[in-house]
């Protein structure tokens, strides 16, 4: 019989120490990144035990009955370790759907699976779960991964430019303190709002807090001379690099920085032990527009699609 538990701050240092020991989880479950932001949510997160023993997280928030894993990140999911089966992890679901059908009144359960990339071990039970229990796949964005194992080399393209950064002599480095992050939020706050009219979903200070709590938040730029003209952040996991956001000035556009950015980046220590460096999607609307050029210059790097699903089950 499984215990459903909600989440409490009484739980933290549980919840962290199952995070990090997790067969699918990073970074962005652990309780000191996902509550940065917590008083925008109503979290409904829940724990699960097994015979008094913990099997299983599930980050989760709520709000107009309908619950998400989770609205404020990039992914949720149950969250459970190497040993955990089919049948112990369907429990759970069941548990969970049980639990916030008849505690919350919740008439729909958003699920955004962790995609694979970032597992530490296969994971992907929980979508034969969504399956079994008839869940529509509602959104579907289209990322863009190299498998570091056998990276494709860069197109010409971006090997041009490449070389014309190099003969311009911009250099790469990763910053080294907070001067740097907010030259380069700057730069992206300038470029997210000329192209999208938006800001970023984190402010400089935020980024910062949470840099300063998790030491795999990098940031690497590009400069010419002492003048930053690009950069991107990255979010390094166990089996992952993720490129949490990337801008370049337009001088840095013209140069050619990002090309320079990540051909160096692919041959830095980061990126050793580490499978798969995902530059993010390049899709909007829930993956139903796509901007083509985008991800043109992602596959100029050799990256190829991966994809963040979401799925709604109704309860």
């Amino acid at each position: 019989m499984i215990e459903t538990v909600p989440y409490t701050s009484d739980f933290k240092s549980t919840w962290n120490e199952f995070v990090s020991t997790s067969k699918n989880a990073t970074f962005l479950l652990d309780r000191n990144y996902m509550d940065y932001h917590a008083q925008r949510y109503r979290d409904c997160s829940l724990l699960f035990f097994d015979k008094g023993k913990l099997a299983g997280l599930l980050p989760a928030n709520v709000g107009e009955k309908t619950v998400f894993s989770h609205e404020g990140l990039t992914y949720g999911s149950l969250l459970v370790q190497k040993d955990t089966g089919y049948a112990l992890i369907q429990s759970m679901l069941d548990a969970a759907t049980s639990h916030y059908r008849n505690h919350l009144k919740a008439t729909a359960f958003i699920y955004k699976p962790i995609p694979a990339i970032y597992h530490r071990y296969p994971a992907e039970e929980d979508l034969y779960w969504l399956f079994c229990q008839g869940a529509q796949l509602t959104a579907r964005s289209l990322s863009s991964t190299i498998d570091l194992s056998c990276a494709q080399p860069f197109s010409t393209l971006r090997k041009r430019h490449v070389s014309k950064a190099r003969k311009c002599g911009l250099t790469v480095a990763e910053a080294t303190d907070e001067s740097h992050w907010k030259a380069f939020w700057n730069i992206l706050t300038s470029v997210l709002l000329a192209r999208h009219g938006c800001r970023p979903v984190h402010s400089a200070d935020e980024i910062l807090l949470l840099k300063q709590r998790f030491n795999n938040i990098r940031l690497f730029c590009v400069f010419k001379d002492v003048e930053m003209l690009a950069g991107c952040v990255a979010y390094l996991t166990d089996c992952a690099i993720h490129i949490q956001y990337i801008a370049a000035s337009d001088e840095g556009r013209l140069y050619g920085a990002l090309d320079l950015l990540f051909l160096t980046m692919l041959s830095l220590p980061v990126c050793e032990g580490r499978r798969y460096f995902d530059f993010g999607i390049s899709t909007e609307q829930g993956g139903k527009l796509l901007n083509r050029g985008l991800l043109f210059q992602k596959e100029g790097f050799g990256a190829r699609g991966i994809c963040y699903d979401q799925y709604r089950l109704n309860l």
